[in-house]
């Protein structure tokens, strides 16, 4: 082959792989883009307390800028996880309560948080022996 030809050899046609949810498209990818996101979880815990205005979600959530704490709710909003209630007042007062959809999120959340604080120090305890084991190789 030479240096100037980059064609891609074409392969036999051969049934793509089934993915997480066998054949169907369950919206695994979706929901994991949305949780994915730095901020996402952080904010549907929050929410799971309770309703909460804009500035207390932005106060219990160390680290999150305005512009970002604006991005995740419209995002989550927009998913039907959460709802926006705008009062016509002065100031304008607005606050965020999760959605039915939202809460059944947050027992799924919830679930990975005590997970998570159950294996926290098995997977430190891992990372350390990897670490020892493979120091030099990054």
């Amino acid at each position: 082959m030479s240096a100037t030809n980059t064609a891609v050899t074409p392969q036999a046609s051969a049934p793509a792989p089934a993915g997480p949810c066998g054949d169907d498209d369950c919206g695994i990818r979706d929901v994991l883009d949305r949780l994915g996101d730095r901020w996402t979880v952080l904010v549907i815990v929050e929410l799971s307390k309770g309703v909460r205005r804009f500035r207390e979600l932005e106060r219990a959530i160390p680290g999150i800028s305005q512009r970002m704490l604006t991005l995740t709710t419209k995002r989550l909003c927009r998913d039907g996880l959460v709802e926006r209630n705008a009062y016509p007042t002065i100031p304008p007062q607005v606050d965020y309560r999760l959605t039915e959809t939202g809460r059944s999120l947050a027992g799924a959340v919830s679930a990975l948080a005590d997970w998570s604080r159950a294996h926290k120090d098995p997977i430190a305890a891992a990372r350390a022996r990897w670490d020892a084991e493979h120091s030099g190789e990054l």
